[in-house]
């Protein structure tokens, strides 16, 4: 029996740490084209589980510059929906009772690791494209048996990745994407010490509430795609399609960040840029993209 259709579901998902840059911007653009392409629903949802970073004048910041730039959603904090709260801050229990179900089921355990610990282990294979340490086990447990605790606090908790499985999806940009745990990447944080859900566990859990079946996202991502692809099969929810969208460059070759402020949005909007003149030179790529 096929499974049953669902309508498309897409979502924006920006992280109110600094201004918008331009890189963030297409890849929001392209993941609006491909809901208007496809007559669905786009969520814009609020990451901002970074509470020293994230800032309110970002939030406001970033309603207006993609609201400028010619994007609107049919979901969101400021127009409301059905799998609302759309801010990550607010959903701290949906996180807590994940944790808890990936707990009783074993695929965690408790890491009392700090940051100097990692710092030392330095000599320890990297993920190359997002130099994030593969961790190597340190306060893994020889066996299956999580340690009784009735929260998280205290101690960060990672993901125990099969040792040599491959996970694998098809990335409908880029075709088949093959990883393979504990080489392209190590056991990664669900939770942290500090009382707060990871990205990964936290984007999990409000894709599949928010009922989202395509996920738009850079290329940087892939290997976080793989890591929370473990996730949602441990969870036991639906795992969405992926597309991952090139990345922009300045002029030296460099990938875009929110450090390069001479090429936010609102910098641009003061320079005289118009969003059409903007719109227009991704709109060239949109073809051979889509």
């Amino acid at each position: 029996m096929k499974p049953a259709h669902r309508p498309y579901r897409g979502r924006i998902a920006p992280s109110p740490t600094g201004l918008l840059h331009l890189g963030h911007a297409r890849t929001f653009w392209m993941a609006w084209r491909r809901s208007v392409d496809a007559c669905g629903t786009l969520v814009f949802r609020n990451e901002d589980l970074d509470r020293d970073r994230c800032q309110p004048k970002f939030i406001n910041a970033m309603y207006e510059d993609l609201r400028w730039l010619g994007l609107d959603w049919q979901e969101g904090p400021d127009v409301g929906g059905p799998c609302a709260p759309y801010s990550q801050n607010e959903r701290g229990h949906f996180y807590l009772e994940a944790w808890q179900r990936l707990k009783q089921g074993g695929f965690i355990y408790p890491c009392t690791c700090s940051r100097k610990d990692l710092a030392e282990m330095a000599s320890a294979p990297h993920d190359d494209a997002n130099d994030e340490l593969i961790y190597p086990g340190k306060c893994r447990p020889t066996c299956g048996i999580v340690p009784h605790a009735e929260s998280p606090a205290g101690v960060n908790w990672r993901f125990r990745v099969p040792d040599s499985l491959k996970v694998e999806f098809i990335d409908l940009r880029l075709g088949l994407k093959s990883y393979v745990a504990g080489h392209d990447f190590g056991d990664f944080l669900v939770w942290r010490r500090d009382g707060l859900s990871s990205y990964q566990l936290a984007v999990v859990v409000d894709d599949a509430a928010m009922r989202i079946t395509e996920v738009v996202r850079g290329e940087d991502l892939l290997k976080s795609t793989a890591r929370q692809i473990f996730l949602f099969r441990a969870l036991g929810l639906p795992v969405p399609a992926y597309f991952h969208c090139p990345l922009l460059a300045d002029a030296s070759g460099v990938r875009l960040a929110k450090r390069h402020d001479a090429l936010s949005l609102q910098v641009l909007r003061a320079a005289g840029r118009s969003p059409e003149s903007i719109r227009s030179e991704w709109e060239k790529d949109w073809p051979g993209l889509r």
